[in-house]
């Protein structure tokens, strides 16, 4: 009895082991070394093709891009289960999408859902769902003081390519945190008939491409079996090269299957050179080409350029068509001539073809008469490249914030509505079919609450993101689909129906005018009811106090008084004249730039505004830096936009005439509002969660927590404005939301279904 325990236990040891080794370690021994390599997928010149049972023929990728967050949730908490992807497959194929792009390994859920959808529409007759499979690098190692050799990149990036080959064919088991910033499970279905190829890497920080090609000089070249460069790469595109044919030598030989191979590149590190005067603008100094990875003929499948292009950022052409109209003098007093000369001098040493060799005049011009820079760019990336080229991120966001613009095109980073969401992704997609590209990525699939973007993330508690929605961070909109407020519905639409309000939302109320508040995940809600309402001559104000530590009994500009301190003050004047102030001290934006917008140290003795200052401010948002290129006035180095207006329109999204970034509207003797939190200076709602003082010993951004906020409304400057508590009840990690395709998805599908 006892030797055959000892037996069970060795067996089942055993066992375990061969199982750890083969689906954990990747270790196999190749059975058929003989076999023939095959693939249904290659390139010919610029396009790519796909053999999709009856030979080749042409692809076009109309592919959507899927991030792995949703409400309540991190994206590296892959907790998107199987029920929703095969939801979001359906509604991706039904927009026309053929091809879907994930950045990094997901978790076993994604690939059962996928196995599983594919598998129905195969069974159906139908084309399936194909599939673009990134590698992340973890952003730690790309802000760090490594440079790409070190084993954590180059061995680390390697090894999870590896990884990902097993996960395609259904032959690996990944433990929590084995992956850097990726999923785990046990992946047991061979998904791979329907992958087209890999994307390798991330949109890689100009700093870590100097400082490897600076630290490895002597890596002049690489010549694999299927990946070698020529003699102009740099270390960093050997580099890549190395990767990619560790990749398709693994998959080769372990699976007998090759794929498309590409590198992701964004312009940051773009081939090109520039001129001086946008190097120095832009710090454009790296550069990765492709062009310098070259494939031998046993590699069938073939290889295409990657790029992430948006309209409006970095818009290298347009800014150089700002420094051409500048004089001597601007220059002068922007940069000293040293400086300038370094610039030049930096710039010979880099081996590049100028992009200006590659556009011509026309270019610029797009079919609508338009000046339009990215048509231009998109054609001198297609002029450059022998290979397909293929736009793998593309997008403009709904979100209400704003960070960068799109001068000519208005194709903006923000303040889009749903349906200019959809206007521009579909120009951006005409101005790509045009250009010559072999396809494009929409970004993205899905919001991501998530998500933050560098002027507005000073401002937000970067801990608790997943837990609200920030309508004025922009990142958190590219979406086609929305998560709104609500399991079912949101508990208010601005939209001039009132049916929604009761009693209970009172909060304060006289003879003349009454105002009711209510708040959800996104934002706060007021209703104004006022007798005989005359909305475009009458002129409303609704004080509201947050922090007792700031804030004025009194606004000078408006001779207004209300009967407590108030920190911000909305205006309602008409459609066209409305806006959200906010008393100076609690300026956030005069709290962290105001040297940039102002041309002052607000910290600094004499610049610090009184704690009860009757002067408010407009609300705005930086949206560039350091730089007199893009403003008029010498006084100040950055450009700002003033987020604070108000815009009048429907935003109920089943409104005929819904405006996604409407924010107020009027109806008889009532007037609907709805503010984004983030723009009454609240870092996390969840846990009510406000901005401090900032001169009260914290020199910047520090967060207290309150349980009741204090509003009130009135038009008279006679009387004090009476306010009144509003309680306020944080919901922690217990987020409600519903889902919702935008007008933009409705947009893009009739230009893909057609």
């Amino acid at each position: 009895m006892k030797k055959f325990i000892i037996a069970v236990v060795a067996v089942v040891l055993a066992v375990l082991a061969l199982d750890a080794a083969y689906y954990r370690l990747g270790f196999y021994i190749d059975f058929n070394p003989g076999e023939t390599v095959t693939t249904y997928t290659k390139t010919e010149g610029k396009e790519i093709y796909i053999d999709k049972g009856n030979g080749f023929e042409p692809f076009e990728i109309r592919g959507v891009n899927l991030g792995s967050g949703e409400p309540g949730e991190w994206s590296t908490d892959f907790d998107i289960d199987e029920e929703t992807y095969i939801r979001w497959f359906g509604q991706m194929q039904e927009m026309g999408a053929n091809t879907l792009r994930v950045y990094t390994i997901q978790s076993d859920d994604f690939y059962n859902a996928y196995y599983k959808y594919n598998t129905d529409r195969e069974n159906q007759g139908k084309e399936p769902l194909w599939l673009l499979h990134g590698v992340w690098v973890n952003d730690y190692v790309q802000f760090s003081h490594l440079d790409a050799y070190s084993p954590e990149f180059m061995d680390t990036l390697i090894s999870d390519s590896k990884t990902l080959v097993d996960v395609v064919h259904g032959k690996k088991k990944i433990s929590l945190g084995r992956v850097a910033s990726a999923g785990s499970g046990t992946y047991n279905h061979d998904i791979s008939r329907w992958v087209i190829g890999y994307l390798l890497g991330v949109e890689w920080e100009s700093e870590t491409v100097i400082y490897t090609n600076q630290m490895n000089e002597d890596r002049e070249k690489y010549e694999g079996r299927y990946v070698y460069t020529t003699e102009d790469a740099t270390p960093f595109e050997v580099m890549l090269a190395r990767v990619g044919d560790e990749v398709i030598s693994y998959e080769s030989k372990r699976y007998k299957q090759q794929r498309l191979l590409a590198f992701s590149n964004w312009p940051t590190t773009d081939p090109f050179k520039y001129p001086a005067e946008v190097s120095l603008f832009w710090s454009k100094f790296g550069c990765v080409n492709v062009e310098h990875i070259r494939t031998t003929e046993e590699f069938l499948s073939g290889q295409f350029a990657s790029y992430h292009v948006y309209s409006y950022y970095p818009d290298y052409l347009e800014s150089l068509d700002r420094a051409r109209n500048m004089t001597v003098d601007e220059w002068q007093e922007m940069i000293d001539s040293v400086t300038y000369r370094n610039v030049e001098q930096r710039l010979k040493t880099l081996d590049a073809p100028e992009i200006l060799d590659y556009i011509t005049g026309e270019d610029y011009i797009d079919d609508q008469g338009r000046y339009n820079t990215y048509l231009a760019y998109l054609n001198a990336l297609n002029r450059y490249h022998t290979l397909p080229v293929v736009i793998t991120e593309f997008g403009v966001s709904t979100g209400r914030g704003l960070a960068q613009l799109d001068a000519n095109t208005g194709r903006n980073q923000g303040h889009m509505s749903e349906q200019e969401q959809g206007e521009a992704i579909i120009e951006c997609y005409q101005d790509i079919q045009k250009s010559g590209c072999a396809g494009a990525c929409v970004f993205s699939w899905q919001d991501e609450w998530f998500k933050r973007t560098w002027n507005t993330m000073y401002a937000i508690d970067m801990r608790r993101t997943p837990y609200w929605s920030d309508y004025q961070t922009n990142e958190q909109y590219f979406g086609l689909l929305s998560f709104d407020p609500g399991e079912e519905e949101s508990v208010c639409y601005v939209d001039g129906d009132v049916s929604e309000w009761s009693k209970e939302d009172v909060i304060s109320e006289n003879e003349d005018i009454e105002l009711s508040a209510k708040y959800d995940e996104k934002f706060v809600y007021f209703l104004v009811k006022k007798k005989n309402l005359d909305f475009e001559n009458d002129t409303i104000y609704i004080p509201v106090d947050t922090t007792q530590k700031s804030g004025s009994s009194y606004c000078e500009e408006y001779g207004v008084k209300f009967d407590r301190a108030a920190d911000f003050l909305i205006i309602l004047n008409g459609a066209d004249n409305s806006r959200i102030q906010v008393q100076e001290r609690y300026e956030a934006l005069r709290s962290t730039y105001s040297e940039y917008v102002r041309g002052f140290n607000s910290y600094e003795k004499g610049n610090i505004p009184d704690s009860d200052s009757p002067y408010f401010s407009n609300i705005e948002l930086i949206l560039k830096i350091e730089t007199r290129m893009f403003v008029s006035d010498s006084s100040v180095s950055s450009m700002t936009f003033e987020t604070g207006k108000l815009k009048y329109g429907n935003a109920n999204p089943e409104s005929d005439d819904f405006n996604s970034l409407a924010d107020f509207c009027s109806e008889g003797d009532y007037i609907e509002i709805k503010l984004p939190w983030q723009i009454l200076n609240f870092a996390d709602p969840s846990r009510m969660e406000i901005h401090d003082d900032y001169y009260d010993g914290n020199y910047g951004v520090k967060y207290i927590n309150i349980d009741k906020m204090y509003i009130g409304t009135g038009v008279s400057e006679d009387e004090r404005i009476r306010m009144s508590a509003m309680k306020l009840e944080g919901w922690g990690n217990k987020v409600t939301y519903h889902e919702r395709l935008k007008e933009s998805y409705y947009a893009l599908q009739k230009v893909w279904r057609r």
